[in-house]
């Protein structure tokens, strides 16, 4: 008995010592943990980790079987900030988990750390967006629908014809870059979807590396080509096509996120007319807080473009309106943006793609615009198709004057026949270089396109011709003939002062037009803290806004400026 008891002790004992242990363990991990916790560690991040392994390894069989229902990937891990959940609670405003979900815009508080700021300061700086907002929010995050109610009672064909995206990047951000090719994933029927191509032009970021080809290597029908050097945006779209096998490509810019039901009236315009350029509402994603603005359709635009040769949205004309029977039904198009749009394989390749000699970006899609019309195409805004679009307010790459200038001439001596000239007028008639352009006139000339005043009469007859300005070009200075008025009238630089800059003779910002219209902006004498300026403002018929032209001496102007003296003296004397 006496032996008995002595080994229930002995084993006691060891109970004891097993369980201080464990105990010991215990406490030992619960203040590593805290001081993880406290310390910023990614604890939180690698446990929702575990969570997207499996949920992604759930999506893939689902993807594989057909299934439309992604909404298994749900919750992926959002970019790694290196916060945790406590430090994003405390420096987003309102925060609602996950943030920006449903497209609800992500506002920062202001009493952020310096490191946070330093990290905002550099996205802005890389990408021209706020990129510390979007690697807060999942590369999956939900959108509410923005179609029309119209949109949803439509029935599309069941046999549409398949898609490939390309999707062309040079020095994206991981998270935008992702969360675009995620939205076409997520929201286009499988059955539709062939493939996304990623073109990587020559980027130079790390996370476009290696960690992309891992993406890439896990991610369901996604294929990605890299650029041995950078190639430009016409150039990189086009070295994909060889490997397209399906009868339409759909163009997509790498900042983007696709809306329910996106895909399918795109795909039905194009089955009914093959010659068809179709492109969708572009929503806006805000720059700075990534908020989803879905354009209403009774506010929607169509493209345009000014004679500067620069794309611009422009309202749909009055008579368009009226013949309407449904304001969310597709509607034709001068011109497209040309980031976002789909077009038959075959037709594409008809009309000889793009201009292979146009330099890294510009000019590109008012040539596609411009050609689709004139040789035998139609260009088509799908309202029922949203795709939101990040719109940047400058481009974060460098890119000359020069090279934009060559492709723009390229475009006026092809396409633009004798309207040609009043581009030319806003250079200075200053060409330069601009290489050999005769494949380009053999194959308008094999495909028996229309000229350009064709284009005019019937596609964009409220475009205004400048042979009804009373005055234009450069304003230059009476004291100095070597300085012009400049005034950047970009949404952001709205009634800002008018400056004199040395005159550049390139158009845009110190190309003028002196005219009075209610729809057009005036010069007006504005006060200001530090006294009286010149702004451009809203016209009206204030005496601020009124002018005398005196003196005026036709020998001394430069050449470049092209007026009738008889009609200027017509104004004088008003």
């Amino acid at each position: 008995m006496k032996k008995e008891l002595v080994q229930s002790y002995v084993m006691l004992r060891k109970a004891i010592k097993i369980l201080s242990v464990i105990a010991i363990m215990w406490i030992v991990s619960l203040l590593t943990i805290m001081k993880e916790y406290k310390g910023n560690t990614k604890m939180v991040l690698i446990e929702r980790d575990n969570s997207y392994e499996k949920a992604l390894d759930k999506f893939r069989r689902s993807y594989e079987n057909g299934s439309t229902d992604f909404r298994v990937w749900q919750i992926l891990p959002f970019a790694n900030t290196g916060l945790t959940d406590y430090e994003k609670d405390n420096i987003i405003k309102g925060y609602e988990y996950p943030p920006g979900g449903d497209g609800r815009p992500v506002v920062l508080e202001n009493n952020l750390r310096y490191y946070i700021r330093q990290e905002i300061h550099k996205g802005w700086r890389d990408h021209a967006f706020n990129k510390f907002v979007s690697d807060l929010i999942p590369v999956n995050r939900t959108l509410l629908d923005p179609r029309d109610p119209w949109c949803k009672e439509q029935n599309y064909s069941t046999d549409l014809p398949k898609v490939t995206v390309i999707i062309c990047f040079y020095d994206e951000a991981w998270s935008t870059l992702i969360r675009t090719v995620t939205s076409v994933l997520n929201r286009s029927p499988p059955e539709l979807l062939d493939q996304i191509i990623l073109v990587d032009d020559h980027s130079t970021m790390a996370h476009l590396k290696k960690q992309l080809d891992d993406y890439v290597r896990i991610t369901p029908k996604v294929t990605l080509l890299r650029a041995t050097s950078r190639e430009g945006i016409v150039r990189a779209r086009l070295m994909p096509m060889k490997y397209v096998k399906t009868p339409v490509v759909f163009y997509l810019d790498s900042h983007c996120e696709c809306a329910q039901g996106w895909l399918e009236p795109l795909l039905e315009r194009i089955k009914n007319n093959p010659n068809a350029v179709v492109s969708p509402v572009l929503d806006h994603i805000h720059e700075t807080t990534f908020e989803y603005i879905a354009q209403e359709t009774d506010d929607l635009r169509l493209g345009g473009f000014n004679w500067d040769l620069r794309f611009s949205w422009i309202g749909i004309p009055q008579e368009e309106l009226d013949k309407r029977k449904n304001p969310a039904a597709p509607i034709a198009t001068p011109t497209i943006s040309g980031g976002l749009f789909a077009i038959n394989k075959d037709f594409f390749e008809k009309l000889g793609y793009y201009d292979e000699e146009f330099e890294i970006w510009g000019a590109e899609n008012l040539e596609l615009s411009f050609k689709t019309w004139m040789c035998g195409g139609k260009l088509e805004i799908v309202p029922c198709s949203h795709v939101g679009h990040l719109f940047r307010k400058r481009i974060p790459y460098e890119q000359t004057k020069k090279s934009l200038k060559k492709n723009f001439v390229r475009l006026a001596e092809v396409w633009l026949d004798d309207y040609a000239k009043y581009y030319y007028e806003r250079i200075g008639n200053d060409k330069g270089e601009y290489g050999n352009l005769s494949s380009r006139f053999e194959l308008r000339k094999k495909l028996k396109c229309k000229p350009f005043k064709w284009y005019i009469d019937n596609v964009y007859p409220q475009i205004e011709m400048p042979d009804k300005y009373v005055a234009s070009g450069q304003i230059y200075s009476a004291g100095n003939s070597g300085l012009c008025l400049d005034a950047c009238i970009s949404l952001e630089h709205y009634q800002e002062p008018v400056k004199i800059l040395p005159c550049h003779f390139e158009g845009g910002n110190q190309s003028q037009v002196i005219r009075h219209m209610a729809t057009e902006q005036c010069l007006n004498i504005g006060q200001f803290p530090e006294g009286l300026s010149l702004v451009l403002t809203q016209c009206s018929a204030s005496v601020t806004q009124r002018w005398v032209i005196e003196h005026f001496k036709y020998e001394k102007l430069a050449p470049q400026v092209q007026i009738g003296l008889s009609e200027w003296e017509k104004l004088t004397n008003l």
